[in-house]
């Protein structure tokens, strides 16, 4: 596998990292494309990542707020 390849995995994983997310699976794929003509490999990058977010209310995430106007749900 080619180190700039490498180095640009690590970019794009900093890059998610620094909005906030939490980078759980990284996968880096190297290939030869089979529609170019070219003999330069591509490669694709799939990252999983998380990132909680606060529900709206008290803002201590268990979503269970009195003040809820929501006519569909049952209480």
């Amino acid at each position: 596998m080619d180190d700039d390849m490498l180095a640009d995995q690590r970019h794009l994983v900093d890059l998610v990292e620094a909005e906030g997310w939490k980078v759980t699976d990284v996968e880096l794929s190297a290939y030869d494309s089979p529609w170019a003509d070219e003999s330069d490999p591509e490669a694709t990058v799939t990252i999983t990542a998380r990132k909680p977010y606060e529900s709206e209310g008290d803002g201590d995430g268990d979503g269970d707020e009195d003040e809820d106007d929501n006519p569909f749900r049952v209480k």
